[in-house]
């Protein structure tokens, strides 16, 4: 029992832990202006604080890409990297989405558009979505996120017909307390408060009091003789404001339902029929702000599967976004401020997109395409992530096996491409494997992409959820079987069985997507002799002490200089034939080699100004080169008969299952790619 307790104990400390130490203190409206002059974020509008956030968390320019990766995204800090993002692809879109808040935190324009996320189910924009929320919940209970709103208190002591239960009313709105100034004196405050601190943008806030804490004011005031001062004084208490998805607290996801029962007052808010024979009905206080715009107000609103909302529904987007305003049913317009943002999913964007009664939504909307991952070891990384996050069995993943899930999933978003290049060439440039020898232009390969795909590259294919059922099937039957190991070889089987019983792929991708199988199979079928062939004749020694023969015979080579036999110590030239039979092994022509050549010298001279000695291994490219030669060398050697073999294990083949161990295998995964791979090796060179 002390157990329990002092487990509850810690929890509840831990808890209170999280919350702002002034939380629950209130405040003067004097405080909120010296506070304000002090520190002039704490009066930011939605978009200022949201592009703050993306900051807040860290940044990291990629310049290759031209992109700034946002580490809220990358590595998750908040979640230990649970709900991180992969591609290149998704990292372009989110830099677009936060340039468009950055843009509209500085009065450019898109605060005023509505933040449409486009992208194929399963590209992560709902993800990303749910990830921008958490962590502006996270940023507004920091010191540097923090905000303020207000309540009004005393009511029944001025105001004759106030219901005792609304003695202490809090802003609606949750208004900032600037509202409380009138437009004049706030503008003088904000000019002063601009002038005094380099900000990155200009505060501002020209919002009307909404229409309860009008009527607040106006009947205080006039209680008062116009003394505003004696208003916020007795009657005003600033309260600290956090964003909560919970509570609907300057967060609020809206999800669209029966499309013949859509209401109006789901976004606007309603009459509250509790006070209206209290009050009466047009009685401001008699009013709900309950609509999602409403709550959402100083924060997000998220807009889920935006496009499926009727037509008529989506006008109260309009005056939302350009006027940020809203006009409920029988009552005033009402300021908002919010970073409006929608996701949608490809038929309702084509569908919409056609319809030209729809121009004045399109023209509110930025459009930011959110496609599915492009890089093949990127998309396996998803996939790695989501068995992290399970309670998988005690099965060992092979190698490749994720990786050529993620190169089917790729082959299906690209656009074959045209010309002298091969899909699977593609998929390896846009995987970052580029042999010079090729002579790929992938920003040719894109920019031909993006002019035949009908709305993009990768905005079409196999989502990444197919694929990730069908691991987690493959896994699961692997575990009812004894299989202890999940291969490519089983993940492909899944995947081709149950490829037609998906709902998501159209039934004319069928035939080219079983095709796309078969070039993957291909392609894991090479990496296995590569890494039967590995496992019979690798030596690290040895390729260490080629690859320092190599460098040695390419530096003196370039500096067209004599080397020294390593047996007979007497000067001679360049082995040329050892240097061409390693450079071969990289499919590298005569008319190439000084370039290599080159290439690696600069290799070798920057680790050594780094202070870092040569290591082959540490040159992917060099190293499988040097590994091919060895094999050359090697394989007559081989017992090849042993690798056909289908008997007990003799000590040949326990030898190549320990080597392939070694790579990363299980037990059984070692046995089943000898069995794969290793004939086609012993056919090819018996």
């Amino acid at each position: 029992m002390s157990d329990t307790r002092e487990t509850l104990e810690e929890l509840s400390n831990e808890y209170k832990q999280t919350i702002p130490s002034d939380m629950r203190e209130t405040r003067s409206f004097d405080w909120y202006l010296q506070t304000l002059y002090e520190d002039p974020k704490v009066a930011r509008n939605a978009h200022q604080r949201v592009a703050d956030m993306f900051d807040f968390y860290g940044t990291k320019y990629d310049e290759e890409a031209g992109v700034v990766e946002y580490t809220l995204a990358a590595e998750d800090p908040l979640n230990d990297g649970e709900n991180t993002f992969y591609g290149e692809a998704v990292h372009e879109a989110i830099h677009e989405f936060v340039n468009k808040v950055k843009y509209g935190a500085r009065g450019m324009g898109p605060e005023n558009r509505i933040k449409l996320m486009l992208g194929p189910v399963g590209s992560g924009k709902s993800d990303f979505d749910r990830q921008v929320r958490t962590y502006y919940e996270d940023f507004t209970a920091r010191d540097e996120g923090r905000m303020y709103t207000f309540r009004w208190t005393g009511l029944t002591d001025v105001i004759e017909d106030q219901d005792p239960a609304d003695d202490v009313v809090r802003s609606p709105m949750n208004q900032d307390p600037l509202v409380l100034l009138p437009q004049d004196q706030r503008d003088r405050v904000l000019e002063d408060i601009n002038e005094r601190h380099d900000l990155p943008y200009t505060i501002r806030n020209e919002q009307s009091l909404d229409p309860a804490s009008e009527f607040y004011m106006d009947r205080l005031l006039h209680e008062y003789e116009e003394d505003l001062e004696t208003v916020l004084n007795d009657h005003v208490e600033v309260i600290r404001l956090l964003a909560d998805e919970n509570k609907r607290q300057a967060i609020e996801t809206f999800e669209p339902k029966d499309k013949k029962n859509q209401d109006e007052t789901e976004l606007t808010g309603d009459v509250n029929y509790s006070k209206i024979a209290v009050y009466g009905e047009s009685d401001p206080r008699a009013f709900d702000y309950s609509g999602a715009f409403c709550n959402a107000n100083r924060g997000i609103f998220s807009g889920e599967e935006l496009l499926k909302l009727q037509r008529e529904f989506l006008y109260d987007f309009l005056h939302a976004s350009q006027e940020n305003t809203i006009k409920p049913k029988n009552n005033p317009r009402i300021d908002i401020d919010q970073v409006i943002v929608g996701r949608t999913n490809m038929p309702e964007y084509r569908d919409k997109k056609g319809d030209d009664k729809m121009e004045a939504f399109n023209d509110r909307t930025k459009r930011i395409d959110f496609p599915y991952v492009l890089q093949y070891e990127e998309e396996a990384s998803i996939y790695e992530k989501m068995l992290n996050n399970a309670d998988v069995p005690d099965v060992s993943i092979e190698p490749h096996t994720l990786e050529m899930a993620g190169m089917f999933g790729v082959m299906t978003r690209l656009e074959e491409p045209d010309g002298n290049i091969s899909l699977i060439q593609k998929v390896k440039a846009y995987n970052g494997e580029i042999d010079e020898a090729d002579d790929i232009d992938i920003k040719k390969l894109r920019d031909e992409a993006a002019e035949s795909a009908d709305l993009g590259e990768g905005m079409d294919g196999v989502s990444p959820r197919f694929i990730g059922d069908e691991i987690a099937e493959a896994i699961m039957e692997s575990m009812h079987r004894d299989r202890d190991f999940l291969s490519p070889l089983t993940t492909f089987n899944y995947l081709e069985k149950n490829l037609e019983n998906h709902g998501s792929i159209p039934e004319e991708n069928f035939e080219k997507y079983h095709r796309y199988l078969e070039l993957t199979r291909e392609e894991y079928k090479e990496r296995a002799i590569e890494d039967v062939r590995h496992a019979l004749a690798h030596d690290a020694d040895e390729i260490a002490h080629q690859g320092e023969k190599y460098m040695d015979h390419v530096m003196a080579y370039i500096d067209d200089d004599l080397i020294e036999d390593d047996i007979t110590g007497r000067e001679q030239e360049p082995d040329e034939k050892f240097l061409r039979d390693v450079e071969e092994q990289m499919n590298v022509p005569e008319d190439r080699k000084d370039d290599l050549r080159q290439e690696v010298a600069n290799w070798v001279s920057r680790r050594a100004r780094q202070g870092e000695t040569f290591d082959p291994h540490e040159n992917d490219r060099l190293r499988r080169a040097l590994e091919g030669k060895l094999w050359e060398d090697k394989k007559h050697n081989i017992n090849f008969s042993a690798l056909v073999s289908s008997g007990e294990m003799d000590e040949d083949r326990s030898a190549w299952v320990d080597a392939l161990k070694n790579q990363g295998y299980s037990e059984g995964g070692a046995r089943e790619v000898l069995e794969f791979a290793g004939a086609e090796v012993a056919r090819s060179e018996m």
